[in-house]
């Protein structure tokens, strides 16, 4: 008798990504469901990730003099780069497929004229309401006002391809980043602002920042988690996986 192979891996403490948690406020009961089933029972198999696409678009905004031509170039590379499998092959193509797209639509992107845009640094995992969050953060903005006040905040990709990102999930994104950066307070001193926490669709080029009442909606986000945490053990595994 042959064990079966398995097919997911069981996260035992409630988990969830700040990207999750974002589609999950904007979802349907049955849609918050499915996301929390993914959260808990995470698939063995690869997934294609959008790392080398999302880092190479990091580095052209925080690049002294940026250049849509370095998007071209860049994701000819990885078109041309040689691939040890049909995998690795996909990874290419797909973030190559990103970086097109937005070097499309980059001069849309509207970002503070008077803010510095710096490395994303570390991101730590926060506690909201009893769940693990990550913020997958990938550049940081910063200002000083006329009252030499710092102000910070940080910017979020967002990509899905051949769709744009509904403008209700950009703002649940945009105010976990709000509370997020006033949470880990890595720079003494320094206040988040709402306008320097964007989400970026890299499909459409559109930017959101945190709206006006990111107060309010992160307060659904703690009670959101809350219920998240307590129903934690009685979410059920997929269909037909085997742990």
């Amino acid at each position: 008798m042959t064990e079966d192979k398995k097919t997911h891996r069981l996260v035992k403490t409630p988990q969830i990504s700040s990207r999750y948690l974002a589609d999950y406020m904007a979802a349907s009961e049955i849609g918050k469901r499915n996301i929390l089933t993914a959260c808990k029972y995470q698939a063995i198999a690869r997934i294609v990730q959008h790392d080398e696409a999302k880092q190479t678009i990091s580095k052209f905004f925080r690049s002294e003099n940026p250049l849509v031509t370095d998007l071209d170039d860049a994701a000819k590379h990885l078109r041309a780069r040689m691939a040890d499998g049909d995998f690795d092959r996909d990874v290419y193509d797909h973030n190559a497929d990103y970086i097109d797209r937005f070097s499309k639509v980059v001069h849309i992107v509207e970002l503070p004229n008077d803010a510095a845009i710096l490395a994303p640094g570390q991101s730590p995992k926060i506690d909201i309401g009893g769940v693990k969050v990550s913020a997958d953060i990938q550049f940081r903005l910063r200002r000083i006002t006329k009252t030499n006040k710092v102000k910070i905040g940080a910017a979020v990709f967002r990509y899905a391809k051949g769709k744009p990102l509904k403008p209700e999930i950009a703002s649940w994104q945009s105010a976990f980043l709000l509370a997020y950066l006033a949470d880990t307070a890595l720079e003494l001193d320094a206040e988040p602002e709402a306008k320097l926490c964007v989400t970026i669709d890299m499909y459409s080029g559109k930017t959101c920042p945190a709206p006006t009442d990111s107060v309010s909606r992160f307060k659904n986000m703690q009670a959101a988690c809350a219920a998240i945490a307590e129903r934690w053990d009685n979410i059920k595994p997929p269909a037909n996986s085997v742990l």
